[in-house]
């Protein structure tokens, strides 16, 4: 089934203790749609400026990717730089650039208007909202979140949470969303106001899912080492949701395969910068790490 994303596409300036690069490809809609596009037929909105390269579109093109959605309008792309010392786990903000981010209106094209699954990126509440109000009678609207959006705008978050069916965010944005330490009570507290199912994303520590009567831990994919974090959540929930849409109904156990499926998403993402390593993943490789990971977690 198809799954429609609206979210950035940009390009991020990276460094890392492995090496940098400069005006990669980015964007949290960019790492959702190639990561979820390994399962599924991705939608995707965003907005780009007259900058943009050429190349970036055709790579999404041969993902397969939908780029109807995709607007290009005059001005700069969405910029970011960023830094990561020995803590691999959070980034340093050195420089954003919204540019022509900073005027977007997502406006769906019809045909994407009854697409059944919808994952909204992390983006202004309002425009999250905004989205659902354009979305015909979907089957399963999913959303990130950041600390920002926490502060800065948390009744109209309060707003999109009462629409969606399930939260993702890292252990740090659910802590404060809820207002306590403890991440279960944090969770409970998160599904009083809407989603039926909470995903708190932490890094090299896996992922915990979270629902009314069940609770699911899942490890990371181990690896020796990380190159580049950037996108690693966004893959995350493309993974979890390219193999959840594949299915309409959604049992906890798809639920918790969505998870292990995020998880090696995301493994294969911070092996390279940018995309590097995700544009060249074959279905072949996602299931053999899937087998691997069942073996890891067997008792």
């Amino acid at each position: 089934m198809n799954l429609l994303v609206v979210g950035s596409v940009a390009l991020d300036s990276v460094k890392t203790p492995f090496g940098e690069i400069q005006d990669g490809l980015g964007g949290s809609a960019t790492y959702f749609s190639v990561a979820a596009g390994c399962f599924t037929q991705v939608r995707l909105v965003a907005v780009v400026g007259e900058d943009f390269p050429a190349r970036h579109v055709a790579f999404l093109r041969s993902r397969g990717v939908d780029l109807r959605g995709l607007e290009r309008v005059k001005g700069k792309t969405f910029r970011w730089k960023g830094l990561y010392e020995e803590d691999m786990n959070e980034a340093k903000t050195l420089r954003t650039e919204l540019n022509v981010f900073e005027a977007f209106r997502p406006e769906l094209p019809s045909v994407y208007k009854n697409t059944p699954f919808v994952f909204l990126a992390n983006i202004d509440p309002d425009l999250q909202r905004a989205v659902v109000d354009q979305i015909s009678d979907p089957y399963l609207v999913a959303c990130d979140t950041m600390n920002y959006w926490i502060s800065s705008k948390p009744k109209a978050l309060r707003k999109v949470l009462a629409r969606v069916d399930i939260l993702f965010l890292n252990e740090g944005e659910a802590r404060q969303l809820a207002g306590g330490s403890n991440l279960l009570k944090a969770a409970r507290h998160l599904l009083a106001l809407g989603p039926s199912t909470v995903v708190i994303k932490r890094g090299e520590y896996g992922a915990l899912l979270i629902r009314k009567d069940s609770i699911f831990w899942a490890p990371a994919y181990p690896l020796e080492t990380v190159r580049d974090p950037t996108g690693a959540g966004d893959s995350f929930a493309g993974g979890f949701m390219g193999y959840l849409s594949r299915r309409k109904t959604l049992t906890e156990a798809r639920l918790r395969k969505a998870l292990v499926y995020g998880s090696i998403m995301a493994s294969f993402n911070v092996q390279a910068f940018s995309l590097n390593r995700l544009r060249k993943v074959k279905r072949d490789d996602i299931e053999e790490r899937f087998r691997s990971f069942r073996g890891l977690v067997r008792f």
